[in-house]
């Protein structure tokens, strides 16, 4: 790997870091809009409930300055995160069978709904 793709990876992985403390997002496309929407959990514990369930090591700095601001919920978390082990699996072997082409269609999709919830109904 040359310096230059050295820096730039680098570069996305602190700009995912950065998003990912900010915003929860690891789960913060899926876990936090329905935290919110279907939880009742504000953002901020939505957030941080989603950091800590995906706790090692992607999310331990962010999911503790959120848990000593108190907005993270432990339990919730916790179901997440089993839920989260369980359904990549399921989600992955399922996706793996369909057509390249219509994953990124739904995914358009999905990024389209939580775009207009949040930017319409904040």
């Amino acid at each position: 790997m040359s310096f230059i793709q050295g820096f730039i990876i680098g570069s996305v992985g602190l700009a995912g870091g950065l998003l990912s403390g900010a915003f929860g997002i690891g789960g913060g496309l899926v876990i936090v809009p329905g935290l919110v929407v279907l939880a009742g959990f504000g953002l901020r514990e939505a957030a941080g409930t989603s950091l800590a369930a995906l706790l090692l090591p992607v999310g331990i700095l962010g999911a503790l300055e959120y848990w000593r601001a108190g907005e993270v919920n432990v339990a919730a978390a916790a179901l997440i995160a089993l839920g989260l082990l369980v359904g990549a699996f399921l989600g992955a072997r399922f996706s793996l069978g369909l057509p390249i082409d219509l994953v990124g269609r739904a995914f358009g999709v999905l990024l389209l709904v939580v775009g207009v919830k949040f930017a319409l109904f904040p």
